[in-house]
């Protein structure tokens, strides 16, 4: 471990409300993938629905925290932030059909593809430029996801597909929120205010055509108590993994996020395997090993190549 890195631990870790915001959206990001789960594999409610409610829990969430001061709402043209809205749809329903139709361990390597796909993203389109260093760690981060697709014993096509998808969708919008960020000069909480209603607009114009309104498997279906219960506790969990998230990155770092995401990963992954059983092979072992040694050398580069750029702007006269 660098020193860099292990000073940015040692002050993280001697701040008592960092701590505090590190567990909670911790807690958090693990629920809202087993709470999900189990609501597919134990009630079949229906996948966009849900992301609906997740939508509208999460807007009146934010409705609250701009009524307590916790943000100033900035009024945006609905025109600027109607790709975002429609790309946010995209992601969050794609990335819950991954994880409906995969073993978790799947479905969480899929998602370290997003880091190789941004930069290709940036590469490709934004002429941005990154390290050798950087693009190598890569090369283990891809070829772990292919060990463990290859060697999954519950290896579901459709599943592959759903993972594909989200993972492009979540590479889109993340690229797209920052440049929205950098034009509109607004905060992620003023972005998402505006832009969890409007996705919210596109799904309910969208529910009726994908998924029955009634009967069995519709949202007016005859659900128990218990599954309304725990559909409501995702939508409240799932906003606060996105005010933890953008608590964290606000009073650390991206790359601090990042950081604290490597753990989240491992307990995510060891969670599939314990609560549902998911299958391990050893083949696929090495897969996970090797994408997340990808994951930490890339961070490791990324945040080194931070502090070098510091130090430059601070040696300028």
């Amino acid at each position: 471990m660098s020193s860099a890195m292990a000073t940015r631990l040692s002050d993280l870790f001697g701040n008592s409300r960092i701590i505090a915001g590190l567990l909670v959206n911790l807690l958090s990001s693990i629920c809202i993938v087993f709470i999900n789960k189990w609501i597919y594999v134990h009630y079949g409610f229906p996948n966009m629905t849900m992301t609906l409610i997740h939508f509208v829990v999460t807007w009146l969430g934010l409705y609250i925290c701009q009524k307590m001061d916790i943000f100033s709402p900035k009024s945006l043209r609905p025109s600027k932030i109607i790709l975002l809205a429609l790309s946010f749809c995209g992601f969050v329903v794609f990335t819950n059909l991954s994880l409906q139709s995969n073993t978790i361990g799947t479905y969480q390597l899929a998602k370290a593809m997003t880091t190789p796909v941004i930069i290709v993203i940036q590469t490709m389109y934004y002429r941005k430029t990154f390290s050798t260093k950087i693009k190598l760690t890569l090369v283990p981060i891809t070829l772990g996801v292919i060990l463990n697709s290859y060697y999954d014993v519950r290896f579901n096509l459709l599943g592959m597909i759903f993972a594909t998808l989200g993972v492009f969708v979540t590479s889109l919008y993340q690229v797209w929120v920052g440049a929205k960020q950098h034009e509109l000069q607004v905060n992620s909480m003023q972005l998402l205010y505006y832009q969890a209603p409007m996705s919210s607009a596109f799904l309910l114009v969208l529910v009726p055509f994908f998924e029955p309104l009634s009967g069995e498997g519709g949202i007016f279906g005859p659900w128990s108590f218990q599954a309304l219960v725990m559909v409501l506790l995702s939508g409240v969990i799932a906003f606060l993994v996105n005010l933890s998230i953008y608590w964290i990155i606000g009073n650390t770092s991206p790359v601090t996020y990042n950081m604290f995401g490597h753990f989240k990963f491992c307990i995510t992954l060891l969670g599939g395997y314990v609560l549902f059983q998911d299958p391990l092979s050893l083949n696929q072992g090495l897969g996970i090993l090797c994408t997340l040694i990808g994951i930490l050398a890339y961070t490791h580069f990324k945040l080194a190549e931070q502090e070098e750029g510091k130090s430059r702007l601070a040696q300028r006269p």
